[in-house]
């Protein structure tokens, strides 16, 4: 038999694993951080159509909520846009979706089924209005879409609903003065080279990959929206126009289009949208992982590159959610 060992030795044993135990839980608290936890379900995510930025990013995203959430399923759900994304998250067919500004605030206008119970968790980037024609068309101007086929975008996407707006600013009723083509940025590129419209409205970040593709092969013109427009948009009694602003598209967004010339135009604003029903410690988790995959995604989705602690909670006309609110709480310098 081996002998005992002595008394000090036994004491040293003990006196180790208390060591042991106590540099295990430190490590734990190390790799696991307070006010991290990790909260477990299934969400849904409304995205967008299945070639435009949201459904890009949606995708991206989804990777790193994986990561950032393991115990979390995320489901993606395509849709035609902001319209339907808003009227998804507040009737519960869906648990988060990006939305633009103006469309949220007709939705509350409407008073659309659960529209109080909307949340924000994280103003995004923002969409540029961008009004694509033939290079060698005669349109060069909103006013010139007179009797023209007109890309306007689906019935439930946010570009309908700020297509018809530019279109009454510029003095032409949407339905009357041009044949308005309900179609999204899946399908207009294509058409617009076929002939099969003479002009078409996208909203979204720049660049949006199906434009600048479309700009490769086919001569287009960006077709400038002016601040007097602007002006006139938010001149009109709708509460969605209240949330365009002048801006200008960089001379470099479609260098084959652009002419090295920036193009005026308008945006607004892309929320990160839930609503009250949301867990509070899964709303944190996930807003959380939209400011951290800002870098990696943005590489692919340029857009993505512009959203930005200082400025996402900032999500009027909605109120932040609790759980988005704990998390910019959490990361104040």
């Amino acid at each position: 038999m081996f002998p005992l060992p002595p008394r000090m030795s036994r004491r040293t044993a003990f006196v180790g694993g208390v060591a042991a135990l106590v540099v295990a839980g430190l490590l734990s608290w190390w790799l696991v951080p307070l006010g991290e936890k990790t909260p477990s379900g299934s969400v849904k995510f409304s995205t967008g159509v299945t070639s435009g930025v949201y459904q890009r990013y949606g995708d991206l995203l989804k990777e790193d909520l994986a990561k950032d959430l393991p115990n979390v399923s995320i489901e993606l759900l395509t849709s035609e846009g902001s319209q339907e994304n808003i009227a998804r998250v507040a009737t519960g067919k869906a648990d988060f979706t990006i939305a633009t500004a103006d469309a949220v605030a007709k939705y509350q206008r409407d008073n659309g089924p659960g529209a109080d119970r909307l949340r924000g968790c994280a103003r995004l980037y923002d969409d540029y209005v961008q009004l694509i024609a033939a290079k060698d068309s005669d349109i060069t101007s909103v006013q010139d879409l007179r009797d023209k086929r007109v890309g306007v975008g689906q019935e439930g996407s946010g570009v309908r609903l700020i297509a018809d707006q530019v279109l009454a600013a510029a003095g032409l009723h949407p339905q009357k003065d041009v044949t308005a083509v309900s179609a999204g940025i899946d399908t207009m590129p294509s058409r617009l080279e076929s002939d099969d419209l003479d002009a078409f409205f996208w909203s979204g970040g720049l660049p949006t990959a199906s434009i600048q593709e479309l700009s490769k092969r086919f001569d287009i013109r960006l077709v400038p929206l002016d601040d007097a427009l602007v002006d006139t948009l938010h001149h009109t009694a709708k509460v969605a126009t209240r949330y365009y602003r002048s801006a200008v598209m960089p001379a470099d967004a479609y260098k084959k289009a652009q002419d090295g010339t920036a193009v005026p135009t308008v945006a607004v604003a892309n929320l990160l949208v839930t609503t009250d029903r949301m867990d509070a410690e899964l709303t944190e988790g996930f807003t959380r992982t939209v400011i951290r995959s800002r870098d990696r995604i943005g590489k692919k989705v340029h857009p993505a590159q512009l959203v930005d602690l200082r400025t996402a909670i900032y999500t009027d006309p909605l109120r932040l959610h609790e759980g988005a609110l704990r998390y910019y709480r959490s990361v104040k310098p």
